[in-house]
């Protein structure tokens, strides 16, 4: 498993003092992208042929928030390729080994030139390595919305800082949208996402809000039309630290 170190800064906090979901997200989205240019098929690699890799889904399951100054180590791996599809898994840990997070992802490769799917090339194939699945519950990919009426919020319109290199909504943005809309309190265990559509700049996203139990919370971003562009589902344990 490729790992680099890092340690809990002050500005990935919440208000409670540990890290925040959306940092623990940046610092795995930070690991691939550090694998991926440590072994030569990084940014620009797929920039010259028109490629990149695009978020299809996320599963984290968070077992320990961090506090700040604790010393991490933040891990990945791929564990299979099919088509166009990749999959990669997760792990922040203690330095001791215990673990504190994990998670899985689905990937689809993109011709970014003519905005369709595009089969992963062998040379791709040749650099990584795969490795055993980690151990964990593997939830669905797609999420389905509870057979509930939604509350609809405040629509967003998407600005500049919204967007990645690709010039869409990166999909850490989406989740940082999502969370706005959690109830007061709400302590998340597990946080999934699918992605459906990719929202641009000056599109406008319009949340809808749906909590079908106590412990779980769905928020579906949608465009005008009510097509998701995301639909994000947290899972709420009130025993977590």
């Amino acid at each position: 498993m490729y790992r680099f170190a890092g340690r809990i800064r002050y500005s990935e906090l919440d208000r409670e003092g540990k890290l925040s979901l959306e940092s623990l997200l940046d610092y795995f989205q930070d690991c691939s992208t550090f694998h991926s240019e440590d072994i030569g098929v990084g940014f620009k690699f797929l920039q010259e042929r028109h490629l990149a890799w695009v978020m299809s889904a996320w599963q984290i399951v968070v077992e320990r928030y961090p506090a700040l100054g604790e010393r991490v180590l933040i891990g990945t791996a791929p564990y299979d390729f099919k088509g166009f599809i990749g999959w990669r898994n997760f792990l922040m840990e203690e330095e001791n080994g215990e673990r504190l997070a994990y998670a899985n992802t689905v990937w689809t490769l993109m011709d970014m030139e003519h905005m369709r799917p595009a089969k992963v090339p062998d040379e791709l194939n040749a650099v990584y390595v795969l490795e055993e699945k980690l151990e964990m519950d593997y939830a669905p990919r797609k999420i389905a919305l509870p057979q509930i009426e939604g509350e609809r919020r405040e629509k967003v319109e998407v600005r500049q800082h919204h967007l990645d290199t690709n010039h869409h909504v990166n999909n850490g943005q989406y989740i940082r949208i999502a969370m706005e809309y959690l109830p007061e309190g709400f302590a998340i265990r597990q946080m999934r996402a699918e992605y459906k559509k990719q929202a641009l700049l000056g599109d406008v996203i319009v949340p809808e809000v749906y909590m079908p139990a106590d412990n779980i919370c769905l928020i579906s971003l949608n465009n005008e039309e009510g097509q998701a562009y995301c639909v994000a589902e947290f899972e709420r344990n009130m025993g977590i630290v």
